[in-house]
Parts: C-alpha cells; sequence; structure tokens
C-alpha cells in the first residue's frame, strides 16, 4: 500500500480507526473523516504517533447531512490527485427516529445516502485513479430488514430494528449496482459484515433492546481488530483485486438475501437515491 490514497470514514474508532492505522502501518497516505474537531486532530495524531506514518491527515464532516458529505468530496478532491481506495464505514444505530437537516431519517440518511453521495462525488476521481475500491461497511442484520419504497423514512411507522436493517440491505444493493455501473472501469466495489464486534456502535442512542444484546452478546464479541480484519483485507490485498460485485465475511464471499440480488431493485434504490440527495441542500 505504499503511496495509496485511502480515505476512511467513520476513522476516529472502532473498526474504522483500526482500518486506518493498519492501512497506514503498510504505507498508505490514509485521510479519516470525522465530525468532533478535536477528536478528529486527537486521532490524527494518535495514528501518526503509532504508525510511524506522518502521511495521514483528516477532513470534517456530518455524513449524515448531504452538503457535509458534498464538501467533504469536494475537499478531498481538491487535495488529492489520485484515490485508490475509499472506505464507506460511518453508520450507527439510533434509539429513536431522528431527521437530519436535510429531514431525512438519521438511520436512512447516515447509513445509507452518505455512502451514496460520497461515492457518486468521488466516481470521476476513482475512475482516473484505476485500479481503485470501494468497500462498504454493511451488516448481516440486512436479512432482516427491506426496501420500503413507499416508506423509506419510517414516516408512517417507525421501529429501530427495522430503520437499520432497511439501511444495511441498501448498503448492499448500492453495492451491487455500484460495481454494475463500474464494469470495466477498473474500479471495483464489495461490501463486508465485519461482524457483532464490541465497539461504542449503538451506545450513542441507545434502545432497550440494543442494551439488552450488548449486554447478552458481550463477552462473544469480537475486539475491533478481528471486526476490521477483512476490511483492511479488502482494502488492500492482492487475492481480491479485480473482484467485484460480492458480499463478505472473515474474508469469504457469501450470498446476500434475495431483494439484495434483484437488478431492479438495486437499479431502483440507486435512482431514488439520487433523488433524494439532489433535493438535498447543495
Amino acid at each position: 500500500m505504499d503511496g495509496k490514497q485511502c480515505l476512511i470514514t467513520g476513522g476516529t474508532n472502532g473498526i474504522g480507526l483500526i482500518a486506518a492505522r493498519e492501512l497506514a502501518r503498510q504505507g498508505a497516505h490514509v485521510v479519516i473523516v470525522g465530525r468532533n474537531p478535536e477528536k478528529t486532530a486527537h486521532t490524527v495524531e494518535l495514528l501518526r504517533q503509532t504508525t510511524g506514518n506522518p502521511n495521514i491527515s483528516s477532513l470534517l464532516g456530518d455524513m449524515s447531512y448531504m452538503a457535509d458529505v458534498r464538501r467533504v468530496a469536494r475537499e478531498y478532491t481538491a487535495s488529492h490527485s489520485r484515490l485508490d481506495v475509499l472506505l464507506n464505514n460511518a453508520g450507527a444505530f439510533f434509539g429513536k427516529r431522528l431527521v437530519t437537516k436535510d429531514g431525512y431519517e438519521m438511520t436512512f440518511a447516515l447509513n445509507h445516502l452518505g455512502y451514496y453521495t460520497l461515492t457518486r462525488d468521488l466516481m470521476d476521481l476513482l475512475k482516473r485513479s484505476a485500479p481503485a475500491r470501494v468497500v462498504n461497511v454493511t451488516s448481516e442484520g440486512h436479512r432482516l430488514g427491506r426496501i420500503d419504497f413507499d416508506d423509506l423514512m419510517k414516516e408512517k411507522r417507525f421501529f429501530n430494528q427495522w430503520a437499520y436493517t432497511q439501511s444495511k440491505l441498501a448498503n448492499i444493493m448500492f453495492t451491487l449496482e455500484l460495481a454494475r455501473r463500474l464494469e470495466g472501469t477498473g474500479v471495483t466495489a464489495n461490501c463486508v459484515h465485519p461482524g457483532i464486534v464490541a465497539t461504542s456502535f449503538g451506545k450513542e442512542h441507545p434502545s432497550g433492546l440494543m442494551n439488552f444484546l450488548i449486554a447478552l452478546f458481550g463477552p462473544l464479541m469480537l475486539t475491533s481488530e478481528q471486526g476490521a480484519d477483512t476490511l483492511i483485507w479488502l482494502s488492500s490485498s492482492p487475492e481480491v483485486e479485480g473482484v467485484t460485485g460480492k458480499y463478505f465475511i472473515k474474508r469469504k464471499e457469501r450470498r446476500p438475501k434475495r431483494q439484495a440480488r434483484n437488478p431492479m431493485a438495486c437499479a431502483r434504490l440507486w435512482e431514488v437515491s439520487e433523488q433524494l440527495v439532489n433535493k438535498a441542500a447543495p
């Protein structure tokens, strides 16, 4: 990864932080995206010290707010001539229904529209940098999800688990459609379930069910290092050079649920996402 340029969202903690650290140790130039200026600056300094790699920097942005996402893409493009790896990792589970500045349900906006918008706005740079890779973090929870095109924002009825699993299904559908659209460009797109990882995920806006699951399965959860392993592998390994449109768990390809493999549904999600982003603040 010497000299490769990597952009990582959600890179200030958990598996995103570990992925940033390990890619930097391999010699990559790493840019992390964070919301909190102080925490992000501290993370950059920590990564530089622990890896011995000075080529680590940051961009600030709220990945649930499309104007911020688009600004991050513009700032990255203005300061970098290439992008070898885009790792879409920022995401969260929210115990109650929240609405973003754009008026969108927070889970869908952060977990899906943030991925879509950043990737879309960096598409030309990725193509110019080929061979390049897009890696999207999703979840096995997608198997319990359903894309409800009539109520994507869960205005009619909100249940936090439905909102979360819908967003994770959207991650896979987006990945497969992205891979189809990038065919022949030298840019690959894959997604990964990191496992149930013992991080702060789900604790910022907890729910009773999430607290119960954390307490029940806490001793069985993976470390951040274990959870980040396949992310790092997909971002850097020669073994997956040219592999695209796949879903991985523990470095093994897995078959996602049927709706995720429906080309018409994937194309429709892309079109709806484009419309939503275009309606949001520029």
